[in-house]
């Protein structure tokens, strides 16, 4: 996976991935400012000179982005079927889109 277009792939995957499921608000940017910064830092190395190392951090990548998906497509499945998760903030995300699909909102005791 020495190409360009390969690399620049697993960088679109994964900062899809950690946008998805860990999210873009202000106070989570650093994941992905970190993401950006480590594949910025490695991108003048020669390729057959340090293939190896390259080899490794893209697979290193590949494979933070597969757990990602994985953990979070684990997490809606157990929620699928009832599991014993905790459940409250997601019911509390149901309630008031309900809630405010007929122009009303949620008591107090249930805004977060």
């Amino acid at each position: 996976m020495g190409s360009f277009e390969g690399i620049r792939m697993v960088y679109r995957n994964l900062l899809k991935a950690v946008e998805k499921h860990i999210g873009k608000e202000e106070h989570k940017v650093h994941f992905t400012d970190f993401i950006r910064e480590e594949f910025r830092k490695n991108r003048n190395l020669e390729y057959p000179k340090n293939s190896s190392f390259i080899q490794q951090r893209i697979n290193l990548a590949q494979n933070y982005t597969y757990l990602l998906n994985s953990v979070h497509h684990h997490k809606d499945l157990l929620f699928s079927y009832n599991i014993a998760v905790d459940r409250s903030n997601e019911m509390k995300k149901v309630l008031g889109k309900s809630a405010a699909s007929v122009g009303l909102r949620l008591p107090d005791v249930y805004q977060s």
